[in-house]
């Protein structure tokens, strides 16, 4: 069997090599020519996988490493045959770090108090209900906006409307639909965009043309108080380096970078692999799975909630420094500025995730307590 896998899979090696040869290739540069020599193609999503590159390959199976598949033609794989698989909730844990670790960012420079703040949730599948599930964890005020889910099944949800109104902090979560009564294509337009309550922070760690990228960077330009954390962009590796100046964190797509996300995304796929020939899976994500550097932490009971809440987020996951590369690579011409985007992805350090430090708190405190385990970490 003929494997071809975008470069930035990780442990392709460890659980694909039983099954053939492993051919690696750029993400972006994997084309139909390419796939002539192939009949399993697993991709990440930066690779537009549709009728145009498969059609005539040998390629019977494609699978996605991350938690979206606005990238893979379906409804083309169900035509031809061709059995595929995506990775849902692969990489959640580290998004809901990257938000965390934004929303910490926005709270110290504008010295806003996070727990006196209402948070609008858009989205609530795999990324967007565990955001949810953190936030009120914490005690906070959580909206949740996801008509899809509301049309299908009864729950606390409200309008995108009401959240705009209502919500100080947004965080968008939702899949890239072109059309249809869910469309999220230019979700926020330029109208909603205008409507957000004065000193609003806008968060999107979803897909890029979500948000219509040029009327944000307008509102910006008008109106200091708005304040954006863009982590996905339109056109990306493109990136409108007007808009990310304008940015109080500007990333390359890599909020759910963690490195755990990105294993458990390629163990996934594996699984479904195994699944789809009739087989038993013989490699484990545990027995692969290193160490965190950063095991444990401990704190006196009379510490500050809100010093542990940021030593607690920081210590696994401080946004600024990617926010820091990434501005620094926003130079050159465009062609150096896309190679660039690409690079910080690839060559992107070892990053974990929250639940897997244990804490300790001397002397006990219910206080801070309540917030390790609202965060997900593991109370010693």
């Amino acid at each position: 069997m003929r494997i071809l896998a975008d470069e930035n899979i990780p442990l392709v090696d460890a659980f694909f090599a039983d099954f053939g040869t492993i051919r690696r290739m750029a993400g972006r540069s994997i084309n139909r020519t390419a796939l002539e020599q192939a009949d399993v193609l697993l991709v990440r999503s930066v690779t537009r996988v549709d009728r145009e590159l498969l059609a005539g390959t040998p390629v019977r199976f494609v699978g996605t490493c991350t938690i979206g598949t606005d990238h893979l033609d379906l409804n083309y794989f169900y035509e031809a045959g061709i059995e595929w698989a995506s990775a849902p909730g692969c990489n959640a844990r580290g998004v809901v770090d990257y938000v965390l670790g934004s929303l910490l960012a926005l709270a110290e420079q504008q010295g806003a108090d996070l727990a006196s703040r209402r948070y609008g949730v858009v989205g609530a599948g795999e990324v967007g209900g565990r955001l949810v599930e953190v936030l009120r964890g914490l005690g906070w005020d959580v909206r949740v906006c996801d008509p899809p889910r509301q049309a299908s099944e009864a729950g606390d949800f409200v309008s995108l409307a009401e959240i705009i109104a209502e919500c100080d902090a947004i965080s968008l979560h939702t899949p890239l639909n072109l059309q249809g009564a869910h469309s999220t294509f230019h979700l926020f337009d330029a109208a909603k965009l205008a409507q957000l309550r004065p000193g609003s922070w806008l968060i999107n760690a979803s897909r890029g043309p979500v948000v219509d990228n040029v009327a944000l960077r307008e509102v910006l330009q008008s109106r200091p108080d708005v304040q954006a954390v863009l982590d996905v962009w339109e056109g990306e590796p493109q990136v409108d380096v007007g808009l990310a100046e304008l940015c109080r964190i500007a990333t390359p797509h890599i909020a759910g970078y963690s490195l755990d996300g990105k294993l458990r995304g390629t163990a996934q796929i594996y699984q479904a692999f195994c699944a789809s020939r009739g087989l038993a899976p013989t490699v484990t994500l545990e027995e692969l799975m290193p160490p965190p550097a950063l095991q444990a932490l401990s704190f006196a009971a009379d510490a500050d909630p809100r010093y542990v809440l940021a030593t607690l987020c920081r210590a696994i996951y401080d946004p600024r420094s990617d926010d820091a590369a990434f501005r620094r690579s926003l130079v050159g011409n465009e062609m150096q500025r896309r190679a660039a985007f690409d690079q910080l992805r690839k060559a992107y350090p070892p990053r974990r995730e929250i639940d897997g430090v244990q804490v300790s708190i001397h002397g006990g405190s219910t206080a801070l307590a309540s917030i390790v385990r609202g965060l997900g970490a593991q109370l010693g």
